[in-house]
């Protein structure tokens, strides 16, 4: 829950975090969440109002996650902002979960259009290219595993802890890419991703490597793996800004808070767009919180765009536009 100002000033963002709860089943248990989430509204509304030295009373709007998502927790936190905004008699809001990871860049700097957002988390890696507020575009997104999904994967074959991102990528600074990975269409003519089969490349290997009794290098593992996911996201990120005409390039979700991509990214923007602003979201506003779907329901708050009482999670909700190949 978060109680947030003209949608770039932050009053207060409470995060309830699960990841202990998850990390003996190796992922999310969506049971597991929707209990969660129960468990800990009321408590995560009382604190983000304290915190931010608010009442209800002098709250303009209130905005809530539609989805994409896990429909139990969506379906929670739609429930809980409907009825606040019932009892309160404030408008609703829904925004879109990916949206809110977008506007999260707002934290650090005023949006300039227009801009290109490369959006890669467990569930979704895309490329949205946005003309003006609240105009999303996908112009590529993977076919298959997002990027997050493949370090998750990854990370279990290595038997590392949930959520393994974080792991893999202070390994790879340790390691040397040593094994040859596939880049998924790096060279080809669309900005799609896919890493299902790096992910079965990676897999494949380890496992013949433990029937042949071979030692493998954890480090080289982790870096080799992490080389071939940040080749496909820069080339790819890099030619869709060549394509359309943008000021900004905003890295969100899960996975910009890896430092190869982010690295990565800085080198490639300076080398071949010193014209485009690079905007990563503060580490803490990479992974989920409320304070990046308050900056997207400011916009949505301008254009008057509310929900009614009906209102219904979505979980397979998508941005409107899709560019076609």
């Amino acid at each position: 829950m978060a109680v947030i100002e003209e949608g770039s000033i932050i009053l207060s963002n409470i995060v309830a975090s699960q990841i202990k709860s998850h990390q003996r089943f190796g992922g999310v248990v969506p049971e597991v969440a929707s209990r969660h989430h129960v468990e800990e509204m009321t408590l995560c509304i009382e604190e983000a109002l304290k915190t931010a030295q608010v009442v209800p009373a002098e709250l303009t709007a209130v905005a809530v996650t539609q989805g994409p998502g896990l429909v139990g927790a969506l379906l929670i936190g739609v429930a809980a902002a409907k009825a606040f905004a019932w009892a309160h008699q404030l408008p609703l809001i829904p925004v879109n979960h990916m949206a809110g990871h977008i506007y999260a860049a707002r934290f650090v700097e005023p949006l300039t259009f227009p801009l290109m957002a490369l959006l890669v988390s467990g569930g979704h890696t895309e490329l949205v290219y946005m003309a003006e507020d609240g105009s999303f575009e996908i112009i590529g997104e993977t076919r298959d595993d997002a990027a997050g999904e493949a370090y998750d994967k990854v990370g279990r074959v290595l038997g590392l802890r949930y959520p393994s991102g974080k792991e893999i990528d202070q390994l790879a600074h340790q390691g040397e890419d040593t094994y040859a990975f596939p880049r998924a269409m790096i060279h080809e003519d669309n900005f799609d991703f896919s890493f299902s089969g790096l992910k079965s490349s990676f897999i494949n290997l380890v496992h013949n490597a433990q029937q042949r009794e071979e030692e493998l290098v954890l480090e080289n593992l982790a870096a080799s793996f992490q080389a071939s996911v940040v080749d496909v996201l820069v080339a790819k990120t890099i030619r869709a800004c060549k394509n359309y005409p943008v000021k900004q390039l905003i890295v969100a979700g899960g996975v910009a808070a890896n430092q190869g991509l982010r690295s990565g990214l800085h080198e490639a923007v300076a080398k071949s767009l010193p014209d485009v602003q690079l905007i990563f979201p503060p580490f803490a506003l990479c992974g989920d919180n409320a304070a990046m779907i308050g900056a997207a329901a400011h916009v949505e708050l301008r254009k008057k765009h509310f929900a009614q009482m009906d209102l219904n999670a979505n979980p397979s909700l998508v941005f409107p536009n899709k560019v076609q190949a």
